[in-house]
């Protein structure tokens, strides 16, 4: 309803500390537009809520007063993405825009990924896969490389809602087409990206050991330079080495690796490359993950060198919120359930999506509610 709407805007808004103005300009709608929304003379398209939420940083289910509709656009998006890769050796015909407004659509796409924005992503992506997918075989030669790279990059943005709602089948199969694209691409950086994201498969069939193979041979291939991109591409892959390890039971090798990726870490500024952030900020959340899958004494030290930290705000929001994801975990591990529950509550404040729809969240609520 417009007045039910309109109420949860304007609360949100002066929570944010947001004129109405500000708010419309960074929403990018007009404020005569966002005053009638406020005063329930109209209601708001799913774009327009989209925007809104994103401009005030919060999840769209808190402007739409329900969780399950926000949910339910989400999974109401899974079969056609399905679709759309179904087809991918021989995808519907249709458009397909110039190649420079195709990465601009992508940029956008990976920009809502970071910021776990997945209600906009379930909206718009599975089109865009299709799109590209499509632009793919219609490319001229001399584009084949660059269409093949946004459409990696496009894959990847879509398997973030995939696996993040628990459609695992779904997921591989998007991993499974990223590897197919990534060749054409002609970049073996962009194969360390890949390798990077085919963890997943490992990790929701628990097969850590096998993982650990994966990546330490895609390390082992990756090219070696000097240039920040792909000293970020070797540092990305040990990083994730060394959360796989912990999660196998095998601190030396989650050792060996960590020393390995805060040493690339060190080397390049905490940015965002190919698509995955890296840099000293990442590899010190990644210690606190190792740490809380190995347990025991390794729970206790990643805690006292964490202390009070916290991730610098222009790191991606998804990566801050796993960031206390993590530490309240730790927390838990340690007798902190108070400590856990501000943990998760800093997570949601950053990222409301990733955070509700983490696979640990849940759990860990539940275990700091009973202590």
């Amino acid at each position: 309803m417009p007045t039910e709407l309109a109420r949860r805007v304007a609360y949100q808004r002066r929570i944010a500390r947001m004129t109405q103005q500000e708010l419309a300009d960074a929403a990018g709608v007009h404020v005569g537009t966002l005053r009638k929304i406020e005063r329930g003379a109209r209601g708001a398209s799913d774009d327009v809520v989209e925007a809104l939420a994103a401009a005030l940083g919060v999840d769209p289910a808190l402007l739409l007063g329900s969780r399950d509709r926000a949910d339910a656009r989400v999974h109401a998006a899974m079969p056609t993405l399905s679709a759309a890769i179904a087809a991918y050796d021989a995808p519907d015909d249709g458009p397909v825009r110039p190649l420079a407004e195709l990465r601009a659509s992508v940029d956008e796409a990976v920009t809502w990924r970071l910021a776990a924005q997945y209600v906009r992503i379930a909206r718009h992506v599975p089109s865009l896969v299709g799109e590209l997918l499509r632009g793919f075989h219609l490319a001229r030669p001399e584009e084949t490389a660059a269409t093949a790279n946004l459409l990696v990059s496009a894959l990847r943005t879509a398997d973030a809602v995939a696996y993040k709602y628990g459609a695992r089948d779904l997921s591989a199969r998007l991993v499974e087409l990223m590897r197919w694209a990534a060749p054409h691409a002609e970049d073996p950086l962009l194969d360390a990206a890949v390798a990077y994201v085919h963890t997943e498969v490992f990790f929701a069939a628990r097969a850590y050991v096998a993982g650990l193979r994966a990546l330490e041979a895609a390390a082992d291939s990756t090219p070696v330079g000097r240039d920040d991109t792909t000293v970020a591409a070797r540092g990305a892959l040990h990083m994730r080495a060394a959360v796989i390890a912990g999660r196998a039971g095998l601190p030396q090798a989650a050792g060996r690796h960590l020393a390995e990726a805060r040493r690339l870490g060190d080397a390049v500024p905490e940015s965002v490359y190919q698509g995955t952030a890296f840099g000293p900020v990442s590899v010190r959340i990644h210690e606190v993950s190792v740490a809380v899958s190995l347990g025991d004494d390794h729970v206790r030290r990643a805690l006292d060198a964490v202390g009070g930290w916290a991730p610098p705000c222009d790191l991606p929001a998804e990566r801050r919120s796993g960031f206390f994801i993590e530490k309240a975990r730790a927390q838990l591990w340690s007798g902190l359930p108070r400590d856990a529950f501000e943990s998760l509550k800093a997570a949601r404040r950053i990222s409301p999506q990733h955070t509700r729809d983490h696979p640990w969240v849940r759990e860990d609520v539940a275990s700091a509610a009973a202590r």
